[in-house]
């Protein structure tokens, strides 16, 4: 008697350049593998790998650095290659500039039959001269090592074809965007989520009526902050209670001035949370979100704002426009105009009706759009589809 051999598992393969970025792929990689396929992840040494671990994907090392180094990244390439040989996968899904390039050739150079590189935003559009060109020489390689590159926005596509970095028919947005959705019910403004906020409140020292412009992210130049310190300057004199909550810290890659880091930090009224695990009692500790970046792939901080009912003020930059309704659930200006910064911020600030109406609307748009399981089932749909699609000869 003939018995049916069991059909394979399909094997994916992951490729982030730093363990911070496995955020990015958090509740996904166990649901792919409730729905039949054979994880990997592979980043740099971290510990957010326990948490991928946790969700039952294999889980591999290779030393990736951020920045270019070009002795480094050859020796990653070579160990991401012998890697790619040994597990087999079916389809690399590489993402973060770096792993994108490095995960990009591995993958093509050990023969793997369906790539995706996922495009999470242009670094190079705050460069200029030859680290521009470098940038997007990198960009251009990695998605053309790729059969299809996925977009976190569609701003972002636009952008990329725009500069000549793929072809129309080789890149494409997943359903509405973002990376990975956001779980509604982890941010939403519950009354135990007011209760928090209190105590937030009150382990920073805020006082409880005191308003509260907050910020989640890296204090860089390009996120936007030397802006938004400036605009919170100008509006201390009409709010004298005003605080700036930052949730992130300094980076020595794009930093800002040394005068300015000294100036935010002997500010009083300025409260730094550092880099935490938990952001949502933070965002409910807010009256206002501000992000006045000059680039991004995806504006995640804004949704996950807009889910704990929270209006945002963002600029028209590439990437962040898809993440909010201007007007409806927030407010855009001019990347690197202050003057609109301040005046969105303080227009938000003095309306405390139209904050609650802004709000709202943004929990309702984000839970019709973003919603975690909503975006995975598009987002498996979409490997699906690759998997058995016809090979492709590059």
């Amino acid at each position: 008697m003939n018995v049916p051999r069991a059909t394979p598992r399909p094997k994916i393969a992951f490729v982030v350049t730093a363990s911070c970025s496995l955020g990015f792929l958090a509740g996904q990689l166990e649901y792919l593998r409730s729905q039949g396929f054979d994880v990997s992840v592979i980043s740099s040494a971290g510990p957010e790998q326990d948490a991928t671990r946790q969700e039952g994907a294999s889980v591999f090392t290779v030393s990736m650095e951020r920045e270019i180094a070009p002795a480094k990244d050859l020796l990653s390439l070579w160990r991401l290659w012998r890697l790619m040989r040994r597990i087999r996968p079916d389809l690399t899904i590489v993402g973060t500039p770096k792993a994108g390039l490095l995960g990009g050739l591995a993958s093509l150079l050990a023969g793997v039959p369906k790539r995706i590189y996922v495009l999470h935003g242009l670094r190079l559009e705050t460069t200029v001269e030859w680290k521009r060109r470098l940038l997007a020489g990198c960009e251009w390689l990695a998605c053309h090592c790729a059969h299809n590159v996925r977009c976190v926005s569609r701003s972002l596509r636009a952008r990329a074809i725009e500069l000549g970095l793929v072809a129309p028919d080789r890149c494409s947005v997943v359903g509405e965007g973002t990376s990975n959705g956001v779980q509604i019910d982890r941010w939403r403004r519950t009354p135990e989520a007011e209760a928090t906020a209190r105590q937030t409140r009150e382990c920073l020292r805020i006082p409880p009526d005191a308003p509260v412009v907050g910020f989640v992210g890296r204090l860089t130049r390009d996120k936007g902050i030397v802006d938004l310190y400036g605009a919170f300057i100008r509006l201390q004199p009409v709010y004298l209670d005003l605080r700036l909550l930052l949730v992130g810290d300094f980076e020595a890659g794009d930093p800002v001035t040394p005068a300015l880091r000294a100036q935010i930090v002997a500010d009083s009224s300025v409260i730094r949370a550092g880099f935490v695990t938990d952001v949502a009692p933070y965002y409910w500790a807010m009256d206002v979100l501000a992000l006045p970046t000059y680039r991004e792939g995806f504006g995640n901080v804004c949704v996950e704002a807009q889910a704990a009912s929270i209006p945002v003020v963002t600029t028209d930059s590439t990437g962040v426009i898809d993440a909010i309704i201007d007007g409806v659930t927030g407010i855009r200006v001019p990347v690197g105009d202050v003057e609109a910064l301040t005046a969105a911020l303080g227009r938000l600030l003095g309306d405390p009706l139209l904050r609650a109406r802004m709000g709202q609307a943004g929990c309702a748009w984000v839970e019709q759009n973003f919603e975690r399981k909503t975006v995975w089932k598009n987002l498996l749909a979409n490997y699906r589809s690759i998997l058995q699609s016809a090979p492709v000869n590059h």
